[in-house]
């Protein structure tokens, strides 16, 4: 049998097996397990940058049987450039034809309709969003974070991971040290009272701005932002949300994720300040205060020449604890396996399609998100912010409708080519 014919047939096999677990699911039943090795799951890819080209990879490299079917962005060449590196790493697995490779606002849909499986790594406002629509469209999801950038999208993600449960369907979530073995054990033993009672965690993500691109002169305004979108508020969130979220998340994990009830910040921008580096913050520094007396600090910077650090140190009555390790009455040092945590969680998001035993990291994913935008929200206002109010707060990042390379963009450049930044003390949510 040809490989093509063979790969016909299996995807036959495949079908026939999803129908049967759509079925039991819809009853209520356990669903049926894949034949492992023996089926293709189609994935697609939304956004292809970096990010989303490095998941893609991952998820060919988790399973023979993974193909890669469909790509979309809205910039041809960054969907061409993804593609070829693919194609280059894994040739048999890359099976994207021409009328699969979606350029445009809306092509996101167009893979959704394409794929079993579909990896979300695009400019993170649209995130909740793509979400909703994959799981309504019966598909499972691989979201990067931050998995929105505002309390209104991070409801949008809640209920969709709540649909995706009912469906049967896995949700993944991109921070991915949650699936780094050393850190497992180490919140394993950590959650077992290896340090006692944790008073404080101090966690951190500084380093040079990330992804700086230089304008092009045939480059409009609104394109330009998209281009360089992490350095704009209203398509990233900023960079709370975008890095300092995965320390921030491995202390929420420590504390049994239980949200903090109070935080308040600082920050602004004293160093990254050319138009290239768009109207994000280069520095915040947040408190989350906890119900039961126990503090969370976090450091971010994004500044050239500066010391870098991303890490995170838990701090118990009985001794600290951080990435592999544990000091004081139980001391500790990680020595099993060492598995990079971006593949491993593609191992397991690709294993559980196929055995029907589906993955959700909806609540995590969801809480951790909204305390990143607490911490981002403190500092652009300088006010010391409750959880309930952050957790009911009708803000969201302008504008509202549709989003394509028409519309006016939210923020524009001063006389001196500048971008305005929130001013805290003044600005209001």
């Amino acid at each position: 049998m040809s490989e093509r014919k063979k790969e016909v047939s299996t995807r036959r096999r495949f079908l026939e097996t999803g129908a049967a677990l759509g079925t039991a699911a819809a009853l209520g039943a356990a669903p049926a397990v894949h034949v492992a090795g023996d089926d293709t799951v189609r994935v697609g890819l939304i956004g292809c940058g970096s990010r989303g080209t490095g998941a893609a990879l991952q998820a060919l490299n988790a399973d023979p049987g993974v193909r890669l079917v469909a790509l979309a962005d809205i910039f041809a060449d960054h969907l061409a450039s993804s593609l070829k590196r693919l194609r280059a790493h894994k040739p048999k697995q890359v099976v994207v034809d021409k009328d699969h490779r979606f350029v445009g606002f809306d092509a996101y849909r167009k893979v959704i309709e394409s794929a079993d499986a579909v990896l979300i790594a695009c400019s993170s406002r649209f995130h909740p969003i793509y979400v909703k629509e994959a799981i309504e469209a019966g598909k499972h999801v691989f979201v990067e974070k931050p998995h929105a950038i505002d309390p209104p999208g991070v409801k949008v993600l809640t209920e969709a991971c709540r649909e995706a449960e009912r469906r049967r369907l896995s949700v993944v979530s991109g921070l991915h040290r949650r699936y780094d073995p050393a850190i497992r054990e180490t919140m394993r033993r950590v959650r077992d009272g290896a340090i006692g009672d944790i008073v404080a965690c101090e966690v951190s993500f500084m380093r040079a701005p990330y992804r700086v691109i230089e304008r092009k002169p045939e480059w409009s305004e609104i394109e330009w932002q998209f281009r360089t979108w992490y350095h704009f508020s209203w398509l990233s969130g900023d960079d709370v949300p975008q890095s300092l979220i995965h320390t921030i998340d491995m202390a929420s994990w420590a504390l049994g994720e239980v949200p903090p009830a109070t935080c308040h910040a600082l920050g602004g921008r004293s160093a990254s300040v050319a138009p290239k580096y768009g109207n994000v913050f280069d520095h915040n520094a947040v408190v989350y205060e906890y119900s039961n007396g126990a503090r969370l600090y976090g450091l971010n910077r994004t500044q050239v020449g500066c010391y870098g650090e991303v890490a995170f140190k838990l701090m118990g009555t009985k001794g600290q604890a951080g990435h592999g390790w544990i000091d004081g009455e139980k001391k500790w040092r990680y020595e099993g396996p060492r598995i990079g945590a971006y593949q491993a969680e593609q191992n397991e998001f690709i294993r559980s399609i196929r055995s029907g035993k589906p993955i959700n990291n909806g609540r995590y994913m969801a809480q951790s998100t909204l305390i990143a935008i607490m911490g981002q929200l403190a500092s652009y206002t300088g006010r010391k912010l409750k959880w309930k109010e952050v957790e009911s707060a009708g803000f969201s990042y302008p504008p509202a409708g549709k989003i394509d390379f028409t519309i006016d963009p939210p923020v524009k450049p001063g006389p001196d080519g500048i971008y305005p930044v929130p001013v805290p003390g003044k600005t209001k949510i």
